[in-house]
C-alpha cells in the first residue's frame, strides 16, 4: 500500500517536472522568436536620383498640354450711316480658348535632377489654338443693307480681340499655371519622384 502511494507520487512529480521543462522551453523559444526572428521592418522606397532620357522624350512628345478651357460668346455690331437710312449688322460669335503649354517649345534641359530633387521648367502658359472662334457657330443676329467680305472680316476681328481680352486675364493665367503644377506633380509622383520643383 505504501509502495503504491510512493509510486503515484513519483509519477506525478515526473509529469510535473516534464511539464515545467516543456513550459520553460516554450518561454525561451517565444523570447528568442520575439527578439530576433520576427522583427517588423517598414519597407522604404529609396528616392529616385536619376530620370531616363526616354521618359523625358516621351513626355515632351505629348506636345500641347491643355490646363484651362474657357468658352466665350461675343455680340458685335457695326452701323453704316446713310443719307436716308442707316444699315446695321449684328453677329454673335462663339469661341473656345485653350490655355496650356506646348512641350515642343520646352528648353532642351527642361527636366533635370539637382541633388535629390527633380527640377521641371515648363514653357510659359499660352493660347494653344489661335483659331479659337467656331465660325460654324456664328449666328447672324440682325442685318439690314448690303455688307462686303471686308465688313464681315472686320466684325470677326473685333470679336476675336474681345474674346482674348476677356479670357486671357491674369487670373485665368494663374489658374492655368496652378493646374499645370498640380498635373505635373501628380504625373511625376506617380513615377516615384517625391521631391519636385516646377517652374513656369
Amino acid at each position: 500500500m505504501a509502495e503504491d502511494i510512493i509510486d503515484k507520487i513519483f509519477r506525478h512529480l515526473g509529469r510535473l517536472i516534464l511539464l515545467l521543462v516543456i513550459c520553460g522551453l516554450a518561454v525561451v523559444a517565444l523570447l528568442v522568436w520575439l527578439g530576433t526572428g520576427n522583427s517588423i521592418e517598414t519597407a522604404q522606397t529609396a528616392p529616385k536620383t536619376t530620370i531616363s532620357p526616354t521618359i523625358v522624350t516621351e513626355i515632351r512628345q505629348i506636345g500641347q498640354w491643355e490646363f484651362l478651357t474657357i468658352e466665350d460668346e461675343e455680340m458685335v455690331d457695326t452701323v453704316k450711316h446713310g443719307i436716308f437710312k442707316d444699315e446695321e449688322l449684328i453677329r454673335i460669335y462663339n469661341g473656345k480658348l485653350r490655355l496650356g503649354v506646348d512641350l515642343t517649345q520646352a528648353d532642351p534641359r527642361w527636366i533635370e535632377m539637382k541633388d535629390d530633387s527633380l527640377i521641371i521648367t515648363l514653357p510659359k502658359i499660352t493660347l494653344l489654338d489661335k483659331d479659337f472662334i467656331d465660325e460654324a457657330m456664328t449666328q447672324p443676329f440682325f442685318q439690314s443693307g448690303d455688307w462686303t467680305d471686308a465688313d464681315y472680316e472686320s466684325l470677326y476681328q473685333r470679336a476675336y480681340q474681345r474674346m482674348k481680352a476677356r479670357c486671357m486675364t491674369k487670373e485665368n493665367m494663374r489658374i492655368a499655371e496652378d493646374n499645370a503644377r498640380s498635373e505635373m506633380e501628380n504625373l511625376f509622383r506617380s513615377m516615384g519622384y517625391d521631391k519636385l520643383r516646377i517652374k513656369l
